[in-house]
């Protein structure tokens, strides 16, 4: 049994190592709470309060939390990476210079039966109703996918192309209405390519194309009708500003040409496989 010196001293050792440890864990949080930049968590109501994200205000405790306001989302960087050059734009229906169609409803035309001004453009073919149900809708631009569904019954099937000026800014084209959506979500498009058809939007009206353009990086469908323009661009005189009708423009787009030629090489490389498959 140890002796009474020795006892004190252990004593003595222990109550240092007490106050050393307390005296650390108070500087270390001290120290942590200047240096720490996480965001707290204020809310575990649901997935999308927890961080209380990019702003988003908390519901109160008594209201169920509410809907994520999806002009929150914006393209990652990605997909802005991905975005590829619009050299010129061109009309998404009829000929380049827009023959045999007409403008129904032009941007920010006042609708006051719809709540507000028109968000874009009714393209329609010349004889007008549903003469042009089904036919072809271009790509305006070199652009990428990055949005394709149904977002409600009065909009239809949709498509939003994100595009890059020679001058690097982002712009976005949607095309609502549509009969039929052939480009997948990121999928490379290039200038004057059919990615869909001309449709009623679940016959909710007579077959147009609803066009939009805006000045943005988030993808947000919104509403056709509103009182203040926001994001939203005029796409006719958009599209006429980035025609560039010299000589020099006429050509293809190059993104076509590479498009094809990797079609190309996705072909051969099928018919060779199944050449070889056939002779085993």
């Amino acid at each position: 049994m140890p002796n009474p010196p020795t006892r004190q001293r252990l004593l003595h050792c222990f109550v240092a190592a007490v106050f050393i440890t307390v005296t650390g864990i108070v500087t270390l949080g001290y120290l942590r709470s200047k240096d720490d930049r996480s965001v707290p968590v204020k809310s575990m109501a649901s997935w999308q309060t927890a961080d209380a994200p990019l702003g988003f205000p908390l519901p109160s405790p008594k209201d169920a939390p509410a809907p994520f306001d999806s002009r929150f989302i914006q393209l990652t960087a990605f997909e802005r990476a991905a975005i590829p050059t619009a050299t010129r734009m061109a009309p998404a229906m009829g000929s380049e210079a827009s023959a045999l169609t007409y403008n129904a409803q032009p941007f920010w035309n006042d609708n006051t039966q719809r709540g507000g001004h028109h968000t874009g453009d009714d393209i329609n073919g010349i004889g007008g109703m549903n003469t042009d149900l089904g036919d072809p809708v271009f790509a305006i631009a070199n652009g990428i996918v990055v949005y394709r569904g149904e977002p409600s019954q009065g909009w239809g099937k949709t498509l939003i192309l994100a595009h890059r000026t020679l001058q690097g800014q982002i712009l976005l084209s949607m095309y609502a209405h549509l009969n039929q959506n052939n480009s997948p979500f990121g999928d490379l498009v290039h200038l004057g390519e059919p990615i869909g058809t001309v449709g009623t939007a679940n016959r909710s009206y007579p077959a147009h194309l609803h066009l939009e353009m805006r000045d943005s990086t988030g993808v947000h469908i919104g509403r056709g009708y509103t009182s203040r323009q926001g994001e939203a661009i005029n796409a006719s005189q958009t599209i006429a500003s980035h025609q560039h009708r010299h000589s020099e423009h006429i050509h293809p787009s190059p993104l076509s040409i590479v498009l094809s030629e990797r079609l190309k090489q996705q072909k051969d490389r099928l018919s060779i496989k199944n050449a070889s498959d056939v002779t085993k």
